[in-house]
């Protein structure tokens, strides 16, 4: 490996939305630095499975209203 070209690889402190502390080895500020995350699997969408919808100008009602009736067996 070349010298002098690779970023400097240190131990830093991750702290989760919730409170919750780990040290892990980054690249991220300089050794010793907080790292604060605004999302973390207890909060987030993704992997939590709930998720809020917003609605600008009416976008998710007039799909809904729409494509009603599809997917629907007619007897």
């Amino acid at each position: 490996m070349k010298t002098g070209i690779h970023p400097d690889y240190h131990e830093i402190t991750v702290v989760m939305t919730d409170g919750v502390e780990f040290k892990t080895r980054s690249c991220f500020g300089k050794n010793g630095a907080t790292l604060r995350l605004d999302v973390d699997p207890k909060s987030h969408p993704a992997w939590t499975g709930v998720q809020r919808i917003n609605d600008s100008r009416g976008q998710v009602a007039k799909f809904n209203k729409r494509f009603a009736g599809i997917g629907q067996k007619k007897a």
